[in-house]
């Protein structure tokens, strides 16, 4: 299940919903809801992405990664499948619940459509949307993944749609200036997958494009830069957009870490790569954690 990458899944819902907090009273239920909804669809995501690649031939015992249930014999197809089906079940069943738990309803029908609240439903049809972007990253004919497209999809569902949806089911409002702390977390996301993607370049070549491959080295580490970069500039503007106190930049204690990131990313080379990977999911975790934190110990 790739545990050590749950904290990047949860560290932007968990931004939306204290960004909420701190403008709305948050029910705690559907506070747990969204992480629970978060965590089976990272799961979900994890096991499509190591069933794909095992039976498009991507990871062999060339792989330069941790090693998984398929490649090490105690997992087989047939048993992958069915877990995979019991997380898409856990997935509708969390995501529906906290669906009703935040609007008293799934869909809001019996009145006349002028007056109908659409958004529960417009919800759970983004949380379908979600879970076939998780399975179809490496499964199918044409997964997109293998297409070098892997990159929109974790800035759209790791950024905007975890921090702008979770604070839409919490807070039941949403608004532009979200964008800014979306893509924040968006760019730090795609940072963890070019990461993965840079160590395992060599063996991916032979079956799937990445923009890493795209890029090459040097390229792929320039690209990693300006998403740190990128990603730091937009939480900055977002405080600044709604600054109210210096508490708002306490996510600034992380920034040591970054920098370790990027000198890392520059000097280490191929399977050297791999620790560069947690370090950057828990520091994007903490950097979520302090950001959010930032904003509500500011109305104590």
């Amino acid at each position: 299940m790739r545990l050590r990458t749950l904290p990047l899944s949860t560290a932007g819902v968990l931004l939306g919903i204290m960004l909420a907090a701190a403008d709305y009273q948050v029910s705690s239920l559907v506070a747990v809801l969204v992480v629970l909804t978060t965590v089976s669809l990272q799961v979900l995501s994890n096991l499509s992405n190591e069933l794909g690649d095992v039976l498009h031939g991507t990871d062999t015992e060339e792989r330069v990664g941790p090693g998984y249930g398929l490649n090490s014999g105690e997992l087989s197809v047939k048993d992958m499948k069915v877990l995979i089906g019991i997380f898409v079940v856990l997935c509708m069943l969390l995501g529906s619940a906290m669906v009703y738990a935040s609007w008293g309803t799934l869909l809001d029908i019996g009145k006349p459509a002028a007056q109908m609240d659409w958004t529960p439903t417009l919800v759970l049809l983004l949380g379908a949307g979600a879970i076939w972007a998780a399975m179809k990253y490496t499964l199918g004919r044409n997964p997109y993944g293998y297409r070098g497209l892997g990159d929109i999809y974790v800035f759209v569902f790791f950024g905007l749609v975890a921090v702008i949806g979770a604070y839409l089911v919490c807070a039941h409002t949403m608004f532009v200036r979200l964008l800014a702390p979306g893509a924040a977390v968006g760019f730090f996301a795609v940072g963890v997958l070019n990461v993965n993607n840079m160590r395992d370049a060599k063996t991916d070549a032979a079956n799937r494009v990445t923009v890493a491959i795209k890029l090459g080295p040097k390229g792929a580490r320039i690209y990693q830069t300006i998403l740190i970069v990128m990603g730091w500039v937009c939480m900055v503007d977002y405080c600044l957009l709604r600054w109210h106190s210096w508490w708002h930049y306490l996510f600034v204690i992380t920034l040591p870490l970054y920098i370790i990131h990027i000198i890392g990313v520059w000097k280490r080379h191929d399977r050297d790569l791999d620790p560069m990977l947690p370090l950057l999911v828990m520091s994007t975790f903490l950097f979520c954690l302090l950001a959010g934190f930032g904003f509500i110990v500011n109305l104590l």
